[in-house]
């Protein structure tokens, strides 16, 4: 007969002991399990056992107040923490500030991964993530204090190249909260927003034989949940715990939400415009380096007003947006909602999420920055007596094709107002950004200075780019005194060569209206000309025509690609997934026949729609044009030179 793994909270933290290694899924409060951690807090209060522990998590369970592992941040419980954010865990932080436990800060994507290094019983994560950087042994070795004297990193050459490499070692506890749990312990996660790494650490913790609790909203009877939805199977699970519902919150400000779920879609242009303040001034000439179909991750706090920006400029379905958790696609949430997306596409393990970045999958990214030096080293795990840790920033910062570090030019008291299209600072914080060198390097100059990457460095008042090891200063808003507001608010002198004006219409109320560029750049890799075979390919798979100007602008440029030819061309159009309104596509043939009847030869048009084939063969006759429709591309591409248009 097969246990019942249903069991209460104490029950289940009563299975740890002390010294044990205790591991904690949990991204903000997506994902953190609040019961057991209320569990584990009682438990240490009342017999001030378990003691000793190592605490381990990737990213940053908490609402840097009082949940998530902020509940045993107690002096005593611990020895040791190995963390990837501390930011959203103060209660954590002040334990290693206090220099009473041994503290390390490692790269959230090490730390995910390093769970499937100890799966598999290898000997641990081998990375080019962190060299340069303040996890770089020969710098810090990510220690964030003096109790910390042993080396969880080193610097190994294989293949004549450098890496950072972290020692597997055995795992006991995993803490992990999921939705659903039957009888014998499988795991699905149906009303959650994120999976995080909680397969691959209950994986790791399993094999090391050490004891898996989940925390879950409900529990199922046996042969109830499908196998495709179950995301950790019960013969990982030792423990699985009920919890309470207000443990066991979506994110720590949303109870529930089936958006959040993926349940239901929303109008995202019903979504309320951001106020124009420095946030948005930031945010949106983050926006402008934006490029269609571009990959992109955006990081917490001043990052992510960029989403809502592209959302408000109806630029956001031309882009793929992504959170490091697992989040692809959509419109991601921020505050206490970070994490979740609206409308996403896909949601993936946290490990692989991080597998792809690795792989330079991102074509941009926009990070927080607290400090930037004269190098282009940036600064955002340590300022102060603030312990924040790296989150994911070094992960990401090394591996995107572009770069855009965001932040004021100063803290702390900073108030601008704008007016006609002008900034003005109000009131100068008091603590400047650009310095000579930053407390701790994040994010390495130097090294990016080697590789192809873009790095740009935008704030309310001036944007600066990484050019040749050297930070230049590019632009300033209207209004600003260089001298005064940018230059005295700087501890070096920045590289100036052809300094410009930022857009004026950043510091307008009305949008941005960058749309139509925006669209024009992605009809621009839609529609190639091949001169080899003469022939025009339109590609408007997915494409969404929502109106005249659209349908001007596919005119417009597929005019300039005809004319740049210098004669006519066969045209072959893919209309997979076109989406036009039915009261639109007689304007949309009117606009756009005089391009077929002045520049092509002949036409070939495809689409695996019968319906729209369809529709599109009777509008077409009705316009007096050869429809010339077929099923596939091959079809198409064999009737091409023998048709007309």
């Amino acid at each position: 007969m097969k246990q019942n793994k249903i069991v209460t909270a104490d029950e289940a933290i009563s299975a740890i002991k002390d010294g044990d290694v205790v591991c904690v899924t949990g991204f903000l409060g997506a994902g953190t399990a609040d019961n057991l951690l209320v569990a584990l807090e009682k438990r240490y209060r009342e017999s001030a056992a378990p003691k000793d522990m190592t605490l381990l998590y990737s990213s940053g369970p908490g609402d840097a107040k009082d949940r998530g592992i902020n509940r045993v941040g107690i002096e005593g419980m611990w020895k040791r923490v190995i963390a990837g954010h501390y930011g959203l865990v103060p209660k954590i932080s002040q334990l290693v500030q206090a220099n009473v436990v041994e503290g390390y800060n490692i790269p959230q994507g090490i730390l995910t991964n390093f769970y499937r290094a100890v799966a598999g019983r290898r000997p641990g994560v081998l990375t080019k993530v962190g060299l340069g950087t303040f996890v770089d042994p020969r710098i810090e070795g990510g220690k964030t204090n003096e109790r910390a004297k042993e080396d969880l990193v080193d610097v190994v050459t294989l293949g004549g190249e450098e890496w950072i490499f972290m020692k597997s070692f055995p795992l006991n506890v995993a803490l992990i909260r999921g939705t659903t749990a039957d009888s014998a312990g499988n795991i699905s996660f149906e009303r959650e927003i994120l999976t995080i790494d909680g397969l691959a650490m209950a994986t790791a913790v399993h094999n090391s034989g050490g004891v898996v609790i989940v925390q879950v909203e409900r529990v199922a009877s046996k042969g109830v949940l499908k196998p495709k939805d179950v995301k950790i199977p019960g013969i990982l699970v030792d423990y699985v715990v009920i919890s309470e519902p207000q443990y066991h919150m979506q994110t720590y400000a949303t109870q529930y939400s089936p958006v959040f779920a993926g349940e239901i879609r929303i109008d995202m242009q019903a979504k309320k415009r951001l106020a124009l303040d420095d946030r948005k001034i930031i945010a949106r000439r983050a926006a402008m380096e934006l490029a269609p179909f571009d990959v992109i991750n955006l990081g917490i706090g001043v990052p992510e007003g960029v989403s809502a920006v592209a959302n408000e400029e109806k630029i956001l379905s031309y882009l793929t947006m992504t959170v490091e958790p697992g989040i692809i696609g959509g419109m991601p949430m921020g505050g206490l909602d970070f994490g979740a997306a609206i409308n996403g596409d896909a949601l993936v393990d946290m490990p692989d999420q991080f597998n792809f970045y690795d792989s330079g999958g991102l074509d941009l990214t926009c990070l927080g920055m607290a400090q930037c030096d004269a190098a282009g080293n940036v600064n955002s795990s340590k300022f102060g007596k603030r312990l924040a840790g790296c989150g994911g920033f070094i992960d990401i910062s090394q591996n995107a094709k572009k770069v855009i570090f965001v932040g004021t030019m100063t803290a702390d008291g900073l108030e601008i107002s704008v007016q006609d299209g002008k900034l003005k600072i109000d009131q100068e914080g008091k603590a400047k950004k650009f310095v000579q060198q930053v407390q701790q390097i994040t994010f390495a100059g130097k090294i990016a200075a080697q590789g192809p990457q873009e790095i740009f460095y935008v704030t309310e008042r001036a944007v600066f780019k990484l050019v040749n090891g050297q930070v230049e200063l590019i632009e300033v808003a209207p209004g600003i005194d260089l001298e005064k507001d940018v230059l005295g608010q700087m501890d070096f002198r920045p590289v100036m060569n052809n300094v410009k004006l930022m857009d004026e219409r950043i510091f307008r109320e009305e949008p941005m209206e960058i749309h139509k560029a925006f669209l024009v750049r992605a009809l621009e890799r839609r529609i190639q000309y091949d001169a080899a075979s003469n022939t025009l390919h339109l590609n408007f798979s997915g494409l969404e025509v929502t109106d005249v100007e659209d349908c001007e602008l596919i005119r417009d440029v597929a005019t300039a690609r005809c004319v740049a030819a210098g004669k006519k061309v066969n045209a072959i159009v893919n209309y997979d997934a076109f989406s036009i309104s039915e009261d639109l596509i007689d304007k949309y043939l009117d606009i756009t026949a005089p391009v077929i009847r002045n520049y092509y030869i002949s036409t070939a048009r495809f689409t695996s729609s019968d319906e729209m084939r369809n529709k599109m063969v009777q509008r077409f006759q009705q316009h007096k044009l050869v429809p010339s429709f077929f099923a596939n591309e091959k079809e198409a591409s064999r009737m091409l030179t023998g048709g007309s248009h």
